[in-house]
């Protein structure tokens, strides 16, 4: 079983999946800390409900970016983590932190990458027009949003769809694709080459693993 840190800032619906896929035997591994930036982030009451150590590590105790991301290493690490997931977690990671774990951090993010790195993703896509948008499973590297690409998932932008109507759709397929991803880490199919992101030792393409069916090639 493979030991999976949890990094969030918010209501944590990602690490609602993660945690029920842990539960279910789909990831061989658990979830032994959820760490908040924020004390008020639910998150961490799903932690705890469902047997996960749970901590806030608040960002404002700190007087700088570095020394926040040194404390919360070291909090990381008590845990001996084989994999560090971020699941909302609303913080510019410094380089020291990332090159630390370097290999074993995964983010999601709410757009197609490389398209829209940052935040308001669902907004921009709908005011440039696009018929497509979802979201974007990948290794953490330095670059903001840019590291390799892992899996994406698509859905349809309509024309009277407002952010709020294509966040919820984006969300759905998060909760699919976050937890196969994790999945594979954990069966020691995936891993991180530079930047590259390899699957059974076969380095995927810049959009990541892409299958044509319904279901995905679990």
């Amino acid at each position: 079983m493979k030991s999976i840190v949890v990094l969030i800032s918010g209501n944590g619906t990602n690490l609602q999946a993660i945690l029920d896929a842990c539960a279910s035997g789909f990831i061989a591994g658990k979830v032994t800390a959820v760490i908040s930036n924020k004390a008020d982030a639910y998150g961490l009451i799903r932690a705890r409900e469902a047997g996960s150590s749970a901590h806030c590590l608040a960002h404002s105790d700190f007087d700088n970016r570095e020394s926040y991301d040194l404390a919360l290493q070291q909090l990381i690490e008590q845990f001996a983590p084989d994999l560090v997931v971020l699941a909302g977690f609303m913080r510019i990671l410094t380089p020291g932190f990332v090159q630390h774990f370097s290999g074993k951090l995964l983010n999601i993010h709410p757009s197609l990458l490389p398209k829209y790195q940052g935040l308001r993703t669902h907004q921009r896509a709908i005011e440039a027009g696009d018929q497509m948008h979802g979201c974007s499973v990948h290794f953490v590297t330095e670059e903001l949003d840019g590291g390799p690409v892992v899996l994406q998932a698509k859905v349809p932008i309509f024309s009277d769809d407002d952010a709020e109507t294509v966040a919820e759709r984006v969300h759905e397929q998060e909760y699919r694709t976050y937890p196969l991803v994790i999945r594979w880490f954990c069966q020691g199919r995936l891993r991180q080459q530079g930047q590259q992101a390899l699957l059974d030792d076969e380095p995927l393409p810049q959009y990541g693993y892409a299958h044509d069916d319904d279901e995905y090639d679990l």
